[in-house]
């Protein structure tokens, strides 16, 4: 098979990317080819939920999209939530006050979750933020931290 030429728009920007190889994945993407290097890969086999992404307003495990799948798509990443440098969201700023992160490796991939959690749901219970960011491991907090971050957040109205 042939490279490919993929249209994104990462974050609000529009990318062109030529010669993107079959085997080229969304992950490979935004940290090799856009300098994106705030999505981290793990297991590589899309279970630990540290490569999340949105892809058209879905999460998506980056480490398991092949590129060229998904050409003339929008994709958000944790660069995107802060937007331009700015104010952190306050989904952010309550993972920094809960200690919802540690050492930082799935905290991209958490953020990202959470994010689209508080989108569809914006005043979750326990159960429906445990359930929703169960395919997001951390061996880090011990999740109780991170379920406050969130619930701290939906509590102030925050949809991110």
């Amino acid at each position: 098979m042939d490279d490919a030429t993929v249209r994104l728009e990462v974050n609000g920007r529009r990318h062109v990317l030529s010669n993107v190889p079959a085997d080229r994945r969304l992950i490979d993407v935004l940290r090799d080819d856009l300098g994106l290097t705030g999505t981290k890969e793990s297991c590589a086999v899309g279970v630990c939920g540290v490569c999340t992404v949105s892809v058209n307003g879905q999460i998506v495990s980056s480490c398991l999209v092949l590129a060229r799948t998904i050409d003339g798509a929008t994709v958000g990443t944790i660069e995107g939530l802060a937007e331009g440098g700015g104010p952190l969201t306050p989904l952010q700023s309550a993972f920094i006050a809960h200690g919802g992160f540690q050492c930082g490796i799935c905290t991209p991939g958490q953020l990202m979750a959470a994010t689209a959690l508080l989108a569809e749901q914006p005043h979750p219970d326990d159960h429906a933020v445990r359930e929703w960011m169960s395919g997001n491991l951390c061996r880090c907090t011990g999740y109780q931290q991170i379920v406050e971050s969130i619930q701290a957040a939906a509590e102030q109205g925050s949809n991110a």
